[in-house]
């Protein structure tokens, strides 16, 4: 996409141009298309000649005549504005009065994000008249560098070895209750624990609960999504001397064998399902079920076999 001259290609220019270059030469040094260059002087020299900082001006200028003007700088405008908020009505609300009573006058409409960046950038007092501004801000999950996907072993990648994990929640009816979702990388062993609640404490707890009967030879480490349930991933490492990766945002392919298992589970439960109504017996039943089924990467064996046999040799 085509960008404007900075001010520093400008005086690169005039310098070219007092060195008796041709427009072409000048284009192919600059990196730029002949016509860019010819355009630019057309515009913005003056019958004295050219002048970087003076172009650089002008096109500032420009720029900021053909930008359409703000509404809210009216001041009946914001009166009105003024006046609703002060009713409690949302920016919603008040853009849609506006476009019904100014049908035929669209410099009379504004925008519900309009409003919102009006109240934010300039008039901060409005805030508190806004039903989000009582909402607790969601802070984003900073992850650190030692737990990023990018620092997982290799050996881990190439599901060379057992005890390697992945994980993921899957949230029910009203995000108010969900199950925690675990896969072997190598053998494709499941553990689906119940949650009463979406917590990091409830989830982390209901981790630990799925590996901690298994010998350490099988939890090695996992991988989690970047759902802020596993914000308390540190008290798994303290209690079961797990390490801990997370994916990339919005790379799902890192854990694909817990998006397979995952699919897997809807099956059984939709999207929808009420989980406070599932008890966890009934849970371990779909476990035991997807352990019990054979896979094609495994030859046709089962995750249950596969470890089986792992655990003979140990």
């Amino acid at each position: 996409m085509a960008k404007h001259l900075t001010l520093v290609e400008r005086e690169f220019l005039h310098r070219l141009l007092k060195a008796k270059k041709t427009k072409a030469e000048i284009g192919a040094l600059m990196n730029r298309h002949r016509s860019t260059i010819y355009r630019e002087l057309k515009r913005n020299s003056n019958p004295w000649g050219y002048r970087p900082q003076a172009a650089d001006r002008w096109t500032r200028r420009r720029r900021e005549a053909c930008r359409r003007p703000y509404k809210m700088k009216d001041i009946d405008l914001r009166l009105y504005v003024g006046e609703r908020l002060a009713k409690a009505w949302s920016p919603d609300q008040i853009a849609g009065r506006l476009k019904r009573e100014y049908s035929e006058q669209p410099d009379r409409r504004v925008s519900a994000p309009t409003i919102y960046a009006w109240i934010k950038r300039s008039a901060p007092r409005w805030q508190r008249w806004l039903r989000q501004a009582h909402r607790k801000q969601y802070q984003p999950f900073k992850r650190p560098a030692e737990v990023r996907i990018e620092g997982r072993p290799a050996v881990i990648n190439r599901r060379r070895r057992y005890g390697d994990w992945e994980g993921d929640t899957i949230v029910g009816k009203g995000h108010r209750s969900g199950l925690v979702t675990l896969v072997e990388r190598k053998s494709g062993l499941v553990r689906i624990d119940l949650l009463k609640n979406l917590t990091s404490m409830t989830t982390i707890r209901a981790v630990g609960r799925c590996l901690a009967s298994l010998p350490r030879s099988l939890r090695r480490s996992t991988t989690f999504d970047n759902g802020p349930e596993f914000r308390a991933y540190a008290k798994l490492s303290q209690w079961l001397g797990l390490l801990v990766f997370f994916a990339a945002p919005y790379r799902a392919w890192q854990r694909g064998s817990n998006e397979n298992l995952n699919g897997l589970v809807r099956q059984f439960y939709p999207k929808g399902t009420d989980f406070k109504k599932v008890s966890r017996r009934e849970v371990k039943r779909i476990e035991q079920l997807l352990n019990d089924r054979p896979r094609r990467r495994l030859r046709y064996r089962t995750p249950n076999e596969v470890i089986n046999e792992k655990l003979c040799r140990i």
